[in-house]
């Protein structure tokens, strides 16, 4: 397929290469080591996806280096810390869903779906709530790809000042957060974090750690305001709202494709088709769950009680997401919360009238208006 700039990339949507692929060690995500159109000055610094394939973390880091680098963001992103985070959630969804109550609509995607995660990551990390919104616009322009040149840059520069000044805070005034956890980290000496892979982790934890949250919560309010059979399951015990996060992050992915992957060596895949040494791949994880192999005929059918709900929405392999656990509980807590406090929530406009996000990396809606009551 064409991506932007009319860079060619594999797609790959059929669930059983794409389990191969992502723990296939020829398969590497290190653009500076394995992409010959970036090494060879081919791709122009202004490239639509630039940021999805320059940064220097561990979403680009292969062998050893990502071992290294994700090893030294689990120190500080334990299961302890996420797990005692529960209280927070809890007021921070109750606290939202009484600001909209004082309505009688509201937009659930920017008045629940997106404040929820944001809060929840920023104070995870010690991002100060005044630039919350600021850090959403800049993080929401790297996610639309239909964003110009100039509103990248801008977007950029903003997400770069913001983390740059965090990092130099939390240096001089060390705190009980995730970014002080990094810096100490950095500081450990051989084997830590560069300065420039401390900010650009920053970055893939914030933008990751509240963006896809958002599209979840997102697609399993939709899913479920458009089909009250499902909703109906819910309430009546039939199926639980862990049935409800997976069939939404099986039939409606949060992350539709995933920019980029490259064969570090040929790889035969079968049907005479070779993926060449150095060709781009582009993960389709919006497709793959609904593989008609894997989840049979009714594979588009969004069903609560369906038996395989097996999907790849976290990643698969050494690049699983981190932040699962934490994802999973801000959904476990917050979509419960809302159909309780308002049990005649339903959409204000006609489901078709409803606008995805402008871009094929993200899966989400544009706006999701609801009535409360």
């Amino acid at each position: 397929m064409a991506l932007p700039g009319g860079v060619e990339a594999w797609s790959v949507n059929d669930q059983a290469l794409i389990k191969d692929l992502l723990t296939d060690p020829r398969v590497s995500k290190d653009t500076r080591r394995h992409w010959p159109a970036w090494i060879g000055g081919e791709i122009p610094a202004d490239w639509p996806l630039q940021i999805w394939v320059a940064v220097q973390n561990m979403f680009t880091a292969y062998g050893g280096e990502h071992k290294r680098l994700r090893t030294l963001v689990s120190k500080a992103f334990t299961a302890r810390r996420t797990a005692a985070l529960q209280p927070r959630i809890e007021e921070i969804t109750a606290s939202l869903l009484d600001r909209m109550a004082e309505g009688d609509t509201a937009d659930a995607r920017r008045d629940f779906a997106y404040p929820l995660p944001i809060s929840v990551i920023c104070e995870l990390f010690g991002v100060a709530a005044e630039v919350q919104e600021e850090l959403h616009v800049a993080v929401d322009t790297i996610f639309r790809t239909t964003a110009t040149q100039q509103e990248r840059e801008a977007g950029q520069a903003s997400l770069y000042g913001i983390l740059t000044a965090l990092v130099a805070e939390r240096r001089a005034k060390p705190a009980d957060d995730m970014t002080s956890g990094l810096i100490a980290a950095r500081d450990e000496g051989d084997g830590a974090l560069s300065k420039s892979e401390l900010i650009d982790t920053l970055i893939l934890m914030l933008s990751a750690g509240h963006e896809t949250t958002v599209n979840l919560l997102d697609n399993a309010i939709h899913a479920l305001l458009t089909r009250p059979d499902q909703l109906e399951l819910v309430r009546s015990g039939k199926a639980s709202w862990d049935d409800v996060i997976d069939e939404t992050l099986r039939a409606e992915s949060p992350i539709s494709n995933l920019p980029l992957r490259y064969a570090v060596e040929d790889i035969e895949i079968g049907g005479g088709v070779t993926i060449a040494k150095g060709d781009p791949i582009l993960v389709a994880y919006g497709a793959v769950g609904r593989d008609p192999k894997v989840h049979g005929d009714d594979a588009d059918t969004f069903d609560v009680t369906r038996a395989n709900k097996d999907h790849l929405a976290f990643g698969h392999g050494v690049h699983f997401c981190l932040g699962a656990p934490l994802a999973r509980l801000e959904a476990q807590i917050a979509l419960p919360a809302l159909f309780a406090r308002f049990p005649d929530l339903a959409l204000a406009v006609p489901a078709e009238e409803l606008e995805p996000m402008e871009s094929f990396i993200s899966n989400g809606h544009k706006t999701l208006p609801v009535r409360l009551r």
